[in-house]
């Protein structure tokens, strides 16, 4: 894909609906022809699952252009990540199980039903209450389809472990249970860091790895109070470590030493060198 085209003037503050609506239909009819006959052999192989690890990948190239605040990156990776979403929507549409227009009104109606706030007469004080409400209105949809009405049943569980610890942590809070919020998270990580401590001398690898789950459990408990969301604050300092391991590497080479072959005392020397340079 391209670059993504300028906006040629600030004014433009609202989307010209015209442009988009020709914008959307040729996406779909693209795909259709890819689909159909005379188009993409590739294309014409695909399934639900196929499509769908493309999209799960799509989904990381976004988060990675946002963290990296790089518009034009995001603007090229939205596209991708909307390509496969209306690629699926064609699969269904030829198995007559839906079409891409039932997708688009479908989530329009959910937002609308979602928000009485914007939409209708009701009144919020505040983010949270916002929150509430939604938790709410999402359980009586459930109820209404005879779906299971757990609060914590729809988080799906293929998300990454962290980011789906986060959503458990939420929502259980949204649910209103006790002992997951404030110096009560906090007090109990610091028990099962102690637990695991005592853990470390005992050969029973499960109930080592329970310990360590349940510490990083807590502490997701803890970082979602602070409002902050565990799975981004390992990818930050996950980023954190990669910088500072290739800063490392430049150490050792300016001090002509290979880090292929550098002993584990030159790599921690370079390490602490690196380390003091980045805190001063």
């Amino acid at each position: 894909m391209g670059p993504c085209p300028k906006r040629h003037s600030l004014l433009l503050n609202k989307m010209d609906s015209q442009r988009l609506k020709q914008a959307i239909i040729s996406l779909s009819n693209l795909v259709s022809r890819l689909r159909g006959p005379g188009g993409c052999p590739w294309d014409a192989e695909q399934t639900d699952s196929s499509v769908g690890m493309y999209l799960l990948e799509e989904a990381y190239e976004v988060l990675d252009a946002i963290e990296k605040s790089a518009p034009d990156h995001l603007c090229q990776e939205l596209g991708d990540l909307l390509f496969h979403i209306v690629f699926l929507a064609q699969l269904a549409d030829e198995r007559r199980e839906f079409d891409f227009a039932e997708v688009v009104e479908g989530i329009r109606d959910k937002m609308i039903h979602r928000h009485p706030h914007v939409f209708g007469k009701t009144k919020v004080k505040s983010v949270k209450e916002v929150a509430l409400n939604w938790a709410k209105i999402k359980r009586r949809e459930k109820k209404s389809h005879h779906e299971s009405a757990s609060f914590l049943e729809d988080v799906p569980m293929n998300l990454p472990a962290l980011l789906g610890s986060h959503r458990l942590s939420e929502r259980a809070a949204k649910a209103g249970l006790p002992g997951i919020d404030g110096k009560e998270a906090w007090d109990r990580a610091q028990e099962r860091f102690e637990t695991l401590r005592s853990e470390m001398e005992n050969e029973e690898t499960e109930r080592f790895s329970d310990a360590i789950g349940d510490l990083i459990l807590d502490l997701v408990h803890s970082a979602r109070e602070r409002g902050l969301n565990a799975e981004s604050i390992l990818r930050h300092s996950n980023r954190r470590f990669l910088n500072h391991f290739a800063k490392m590497e430049e150490d050792l080479r300016d001090s002509g030493i290979d880090p292929e072959t550098a002993t584990p005392e030159q790599m921690e020397d370079a390490w602490k060198r690196v380390k003091t340079r980045v805190v001063s």
